[in-house]
């Protein structure tokens, strides 16, 4: 659903006033603020640059007082800080916020009880299955049960109109006839205040007196707790996919831990899985809860292990599956359920995506060993939420030879725990999982002496991945020029800095995580497990950046539900007040393109006009909303 109308990407006179200003050429050209053509890696940022670039790439965005923080604890010891998490307080808004999250506290069984999935709804109908002891659940599923029994009915099957199939409480005995209307025709503003206006005890009758289709209109305007029971009516295992998303989001904006959730989104990029396949949907909350979270500044072969070990990425690339071939009999079956033989692709993405990189030296004989060596590494029940488990009915028990190394006949899972230990000290590894950081926290292309330097660390500490972080954010080259802006943000890294950078209120993601879909990064949907780009290439293009500053326009005029921006305090009235108030939102000076956008959108009505005609924005907006939308959308603030 687009919140915010047509928008700009229809309207010529936008290309014509704001964005051939502010875009020709700058979205490839280096920082206004760095004079030399050919930035070096080897020379020093000045001390103001030095606070910026901390703080721009160690966080998902400066907000208000982030750099008189920094300068005043020193970059050096703010960076110690981030380092150490467990030591830096939470924000109790952040804490606040997480707790309607449910499903992200539970373990994967009881994540699959509580939120069913079609096929359990349909066997506890056949008669096959229990009704929990549970009120709440039972109530659920009972509801749940009644529709799916309706549903699958002769004569409804034979109807084309669904809408009347559940059973209904009657809304005019919960809602005024004014409040009905609000809902079906109101305002999004109307819409949730009668949402938010709706006492607790009516919530469950109000959600069951509604259809579906009524429902899902108003995932977008409803307060997170009736959000979720109205999604849980109508798809339980969907709230899981939006608490993981919503969760995600608010932990960008609000963490005071902001490198800690770099490292953790960077590090569930590098072993990605993708959520929407299968029984995944289930297992990833406890993925990234359980096996990425509690690493990401530990030692690399317990963040490998536990990866490995983990139900969503044995389910993610089939592991689950793999079986000695041997051990398959004619019909195909091993230990009573039908396998396919060998399965290499956890083996394969295991040398090529996590540890020794596509170039690392090994062979298709190596993929084909440890894949044999991690059979038997399984998942208890995984299309009903199981955890993982060790059958070493089903394992190779023949010797395996893996980039050189001999690996005893007669084995069990020791031999994939043997993989784990070759691969996480291997030099190969070292080498590549530094080149992997210094690309996303420092540039595309980095300086072989950073890698190099961070390789040595790796294999010095055994893996200490803290230590790994240290020497590449205390070197020379990442407080260097080469290295300044150097970085294109992601969507989910520019919705994120924008948000931060106006102080904006986040209560509900739902549509922000819509916006993040359009913008190409829907979050935890990667398919690939390659994980999504970290080169500037794959972000950087004029329908994209055209994309980026719809969305910023939006979220200026706070068209986008469940985020409030509050400019109120910025009257103005002249070009020089318009160009303080995007310096303040960019933390540093415009370029020249955009400073002319802004000068003209502060000082010219006819410029204003247009482009609140082109933005779908009230005829007469504040023109700090449209200058901030402006400088959102700009070049250099999707630069890090």
């Amino acid at each position: 659903m687009n919140y915010m109308g047509a928008g700009v990407r229809r309207n010529t006179v936008f290309f014509g006033v704001v964005l051939a200003a502010v875009a020709s050429g700058a979205v490839f050209a280096k920082d206004p603020g760095q004079t030399n053509a050919n930035p070096s890696f080897k020379t020093r940022l000045s001390k103001p640059d030095m606070y910026r670039h901390a703080v721009s790439r160690l966080t998902f965005g400066a907000r208000s007082g982030d750099l008189e923080t920094i300068s005043r604890m020193g970059v050096k010891r703010w960076i110690d800080r981030q380092l150490h998490p467990e030591l830096i307080p939470e924000n109790p808004v952040l804490l606040q916020r997480l707790q309607p999250f449910e499903s992200l506290q539970l373990s994967i069984r009881e994540t699959y009880l509580r939120y069913p999935p079609p096929h359990l709804i349909g066997v506890i109908a056949r008669g096959r299955g229990e009704l929990p002891d549970d009120p709440e659940l039972r109530e659920l599923l009972t509801r749940l049960v009644a529709r799916y029994v309706q549903r699958k009915a002769p004569d409804a099957q034979n109807s084309n109109d669904m809408s009347d199939l559940e059973p209904r409480l009657r809304l005019t005995d919960i809602l005024t006839a004014t409040q009905i209307d609000a809902l079906k025709r109101g305002k999004p503003e109307e819409k949730r205040q009668v949402l938010e206006s709706l006492p607790t005890n009516k919530q469950s009758d109000f959600v069951w007196a509604l259809r579906s289709a009524e429902r899902q209109r108003l995932y977008a305007f409803a307060p997170v707790p009736l959000r979720r029971e109205l999604m849980r009516s109508v798809a339980p295992q969907n709230v899981i996919a939006m608490d993981l998303t919503e969760a995600k989001l608010l932990r960008a904006v609000y963490s005071n831990r902001q490198l800690q959730e770099l490292a953790v989104d960077f590090w569930f990029n590098h072993f990605n899985v993708f959520l929407n396949k299968g029984a995944d949907r289930y297992t990833v909350p406890a993925y990234e809860r359980d096996a990425i979270r509690p690493y990401v500044f530990g030692k690399f072969h317990d963040l490998l292990l536990a990866t490995a070990k983990s139900p969503a990425m044995l389910f993610y690339l089939d592991n689950w599956q793999s079986v000695a071939p041997e051990r398959v009999n004619a019909s195909g079956r091993a230990n009573g359920r039908r396998n396919r033989g060998l399965n290499e692709n956890y083996g394969r993405e295991l040398l090529e995506l996590h540890t020794l990189g596509v170039d690392g030296g090994y062979t298709q004989h190596d993929v084909m060993e440890v894949a044999r060596c991690f059979t038997g590494w399984g998942i208890a029940a995984p299309r009903k939420g199981g955890a993982f488990e060790y059958n070493d009915k089903v394992h190779d028990k023949g010797q395996k030879l893996v980039l050189g190394h001999v690996i005893p006949a007669g084995g069990d899972m020791s031999d994939g725990l043997a993989v784990i230990d070759i691969l996480s000290q291997h030099p190969r590894t070292a080498r590549f999982i530094s080149s992997q950081l210094a690309r996303r926290f420092v540039a595309d292309d980095p300086p072989p002496s950073l890698i190099a330097h961070m390789t040595k660390t790796f294999l010095k500490t055994k893996g200490d991945l803290r230590a790994v972080f240290r020497t590449m954010l205390s070197s020379p080259e990442f407080f260097s020029p080469g290295a300044y802006s150097a970085k294109f943000k992601s969507p989910f890294e520019m919705v994120a800095s924008a948000l931060r950078a106006t102080n904006a209120d986040l209560t509900s993601g739902y549509a922000l995580a819509n916006e993040l879909t359009k913008l190409g990064e829907p979050l935890y949907r990667k398919l690939e497990p390659t994980g999504y780009s970290m080169a500037n290439a794959e972000w950087v293009n004029s329908g994209a950046l055209l994309e980026r500053m719809n969305f910023a326009l939006a979220l200026a005029h706070n068209r986008i539900p469940g985020v409030t921006l509050d400019l109120s305090e910025w009257e103005i009235s002249a070009p020089n007040e318009a160009v303080a108030f995007a310096r303040s939102l960019l933390e540093r000076d415009l370029s020249p393109q955009t400073r002319s956008a802004v000068e003209k959108i502060g000082s010219d009505p006819q410029v204003r006009a247009q482009l609140a005609s082109a933005a779908k924005v009230p005829p007469r907006p504040q023109t700090s909303s449209l200058i901030a939308g402006v400088t959102l959308g700009s070049p250099e603030f999707q630069r890090r």
